[in-house]
């Protein structure tokens, strides 16, 4: 079996050994369990990685196992520099990256640089120092509209639904794109940066391979906030970035990219994805020049019946615009068809799959498996594993 660590091609000095790397995800929170308390943790995953390495995986990416509430999933974290104690700790992190590294496996972690925990030490503290102080600038706190400001700053809505903006004791509104869980924080704000690079750099000091960078679309904000066109509004579906909608895709969002790119090119042979839904291909394509990010998720292959794109002169010769045109330029309509079904409690398991019709007539499945779990307070969580699109380009 060809695997990438025996590769370990260099191209001006950095190793690229992530373009054909196998990438596994790990919920670590249900993966494996090592102390028989019924959750997962790292101890459990480090259990699994000689499975890992028989499947032929080169790197796992463990989802948040920070300080956190659980809120979220994970993803509202109040320490990114330290373990939550249902997952371990920093010595079990260390562990786990050692042991991996000795079945040539690296491990990539989540980062969340756009939003904190609503019980994160700063917000905490910004909601108590009140309006105008330091503590709150480190967010977009801002007054609200309409009489006595009753009305939130602008009308822009959440990922999840409703409002995208709660309402403090004293009458001062923050920003959360997500859930009123994660306020958003602040990029203009040199402290945001400045803790985000300290973040990096401890995990990198540890021996991680690099970031999946969340949301990495929507960190930064416009300085006045305009109000989005309410048609773009899609209560529970994904944040797609679209034009006349100011929540993402803001221009100042790839200086954060090339901040993380210089840190990054500190430690050879760390690699930064980035979770992007922009819908124009060609601002797609900008988060991966050679001084932002070095892959990027294209999630909307799940529904490629687009017309074909092209690439400018700006952008023709990066190989994420080229390979977008490439696959849909081959295909013509998409459909996609349930198999079946289990349901066992809260948890329900959906088999399915998407076939690509292509324009030469021929047609590429690719299985979807479905994983819907309803948590405590009612609401749904999905997790999809797609199959691989790379025979549609055979």
């Amino acid at each position: 079996m060809r695997r990438s660590a025996d590769l370990q091609t260099e191209r001006a000095g950095e190793s690229t050994w992530w373009r054909d790397a196998v990438f596994y995800q790990v919920y670590v929170r249900s993966f494996a369990d090592g102390n028989a308390d019924g959750v997962g943790d790292l101890d459990g995953v480090r259990s699994r990685l000689g499975y890992l390495e028989l499947l032929g995986v080169d790197t796992i990416w463990l989802t948040p196992f920070y300080s956190s509430p659980m809120s979220a999933t994970g993803y509202d974290v109040t320490d990114p520099r330290d373990v939550d104690p249902m997952f371990g700790d920093l010595n079990a992190f260390d562990q786990l990256v050692e042991d991996a590294g000795k079945h040539h496996i690296r491990v990539v972690t989540d980062l969340m640089p756009g939003s904190t925990s609503s019980r994160h030490p700063w917000f905490t503290a910004a909601v108590a120092a009140g309006p105008g102080s330091p503590q709150r600038d480190r967010y977009l706190f801002r007054e609200g509209r309409g009489y006595g400001g009753a009305e939130p700053p602008n009308n822009w809505t959440s990922v999840q639904g409703g409002p995208a903006w709660t309402r403090v004791p004293d009458g001062q509104w923050y920003l959360h794109l997500v859930s009123p869980d994660q306020p958003d924080l602040n990029w203009a704000n040199p402290d945001v940066p400045a803790d985000f690079e300290r973040t990096m750099r401890f995990w990198l000091e540890r021996g991680v391979a690099g970031f999946r960078i969340n949301l990495a679309h929507g960190i930064t904000k416009p300085v006045t906030l305009p109000d989005m066109d309410p048609r773009l509004a899609q209560p529970g579906g994904p944040p797609i970035a679209q034009p006349q909608d100011p929540r993402f895709d803001d221009e100042s969002v790839h200086d954060v990219h090339r901040m993380i790119r210089r840190v990054l090119d500190e430690y050879p042979g760390r690699v930064a994805i980035g979770e992007i839904w922009v819908a124009d291909d060609q601002r797609f394509a900008r988060y991966l020049r050679p001084d932002e990010l070095h892959m990027s998720f294209d999630l909307r292959l799940v529904d490629a019946d687009r017309v074909a794109i092209t690439c400018d002169e700006t952008t023709t010769r990066d190989a994420a615009c080229q390979g977008l045109a490439d696959f849909y330029g081959l295909i013509d309509g998409v459909s996609h068809r349930m198999l079946d079904h289990w349901e066992n409690g809260p948890t329900t398991i959906v088999r399915s799959d998407v076939t690509y019709n292509r324009k030469d007539g021929g047609t590429v499945t690719v299985p979807i498996v479905t994983i819907y779990h309803e948590r405590d307070d009612g609401k749904i969580d999905d997790y999809r594993v797609y199959g691989d699109v790379a025979p549609v380009f055979a």
